[in-house]
């Protein structure tokens, strides 16, 4: 015998075979906690990349339901998207082409992060022919050396800004800068940092303009350093309950997606046998495979391929074999006969009843959570839980 499969039921009900189920009130709880953090500063969530994974309109209702008072994003293309939805709050976008078209931010009200003269100077083109004065923020580069104003560009900024602020063809919102280090919350270079990025808003008052609200904190910083509150803190990775400082276990977080998929097929595969592509794995003895229709096309990555566990039938299961582009298989053991095609897997979710974590993924692949619940993408259906009605408001 090589393998024979194993009929077993299958469920009527029309449920998704691969399934990233996001709990809107788990975005809501970690919403209060970060205004919590904050205390008096406002809080702008961050919603780029369709919220991390997670879906950026109905993340950015829910959060905006329970306080947050702003959205930021990366890009314009990401921030209308969400006034299409009909969402008023203030938005913010800071990632842009040199040739970026601005008429849509400008047309809906968008603030446009700017970080050198000929961002200002692009921004402030498309206003005059838009017959609009431009929403602008400055990205200060603090030192991350990565986006934002150096401190060599910085002049020519001031003070093609300064003369914008005059003739009132733009008008300022806010200065904001991004930490280096800020999930080692006593690294010396966050404070080099917050004080290069008060010398800039000094010079910028010094020349007549009105930087606005001031944001530094990301989540580890909100979280961990009151003293970069500022005016705003502007959480990402915090929202959707993944703990933004290593070590510190969830700090109060829920995570808000749960990845499953439904068994697609069980069989037996003798001693000896190889299972998937390359035979990496062999079975050591007779035993019983479920067949997963997910693979490395929907965000599970080949790299994982012996190196993750499932929870089947109420206990963690290891994947065995190659992950595919379609399908990765579990080793349900020898005998099992409770687990059967339609069946439930969970692929990590909150761990709360001992199902793997994203972070777990991360360890295997030496790599963060953020890139795991972002990876998640293919055919994976998107379901949302929304018991409290707190996703329901988009006007906030």
């Amino acid at each position: 015998m090589t393998s024979t499969a194993r009929s077993g039921r299958i469920s009527a009900v029309s449920t998704p075979q691969f399934e990233a189920a996001v709990d809107l009130g788990a975005i809501a709880h970690n919403t209060q906690i970060l205004r919590d953090c904050a205390g008096p500063a406002d809080v702008m969530v961050v919603v780029k990349a369709d919220g991390y994974g997670h879906g950026a309109i109905p993340v950015a209702r829910a959060a905006l339901a329970a306080g947050a008072t702003e959205l930021g994003v990366a890009t314009v293309t990401e921030a209308v998207a969400l006034r299409g939805a009909g969402i008023s709050a203030p938005i913010h976008c800071w990632l842009h082409a040199p040739d970026a078209d601005f008429a849509p931010a400008l047309a809906h009200g968008i603030t446009i992060g700017v970080a050198s003269s000929r961002h200002l100077a692009a921004v402030l083109a498309a206003a005059d022919a838009a017959g609009t004065q431009a929403k602008v923020a400055v990205k200060v580069d603090s030192g991350l050396n990565r986006n934002g104003v150096s401190p060599g560009e910085w002049p020519a900024l001031r003070d093609l800004l300064a003369k914008a602020v005059v003739d009132e063809s733009a008008a300022v919102q806010s200065f904001f800068t991004h930490l280096a280090h800020a999930d080692e919350p006593d690294h010396p270079v966050i404070d080099t940092q917050a004080d290069r990025f008060r010398a800039t808003v000094a010079d910028a008052r010094a020349s007549g303009i009105d930087p606005g609200r001031l944001h530094v904190a990301n989540s580890a910083a909100t979280m961990t350093r009151p003293d970069l509150r500022f005016d705003m803190v502007r959480p990402g990775i915090a929202l959707y309950g993944l703990a933004p400082v290593a070590g510190r276990g969830h700090m109060g977080l829920r995570p808000a997606m749960t990845v499953k998929a439904r068994i697609a097929l069980v069989k037996d595969v003798a001693a000896g046998e190889g299972v998937s592509y390359g035979h990496v794995w062999t079975a050591p003895g007779d035993t019983t495979v479920a067949l997963i229709p997910a693979g490395y096309a929907d965000g599970i990555p080949r790299n994982l391929t012996g190196r993750f566990e499932v929870l089947v039938g109420g206990r963690r299961r290891p994947a065995v074999g190659r992950v595919c582009m379609d399908q990765f298989v579990v080793d349900l053991g020898h005998g099992e006969t409770s687990v059967t095609e339609g069946d439930e897997v969970v692929l990590f979710g909150t761990g709360d009843d001992g199902a793997p974590i994203a972070q777990d993924w991360a360890d295997a692949l030496g790599t963060i959570h953020y890139e795991v619940v972002t990876g998640i993408k293919g055919r994976v259906a998107r379901t949302y839980r929304d018991p409290e009605g707190v996703g329901t408001d988009g006007s906030a």
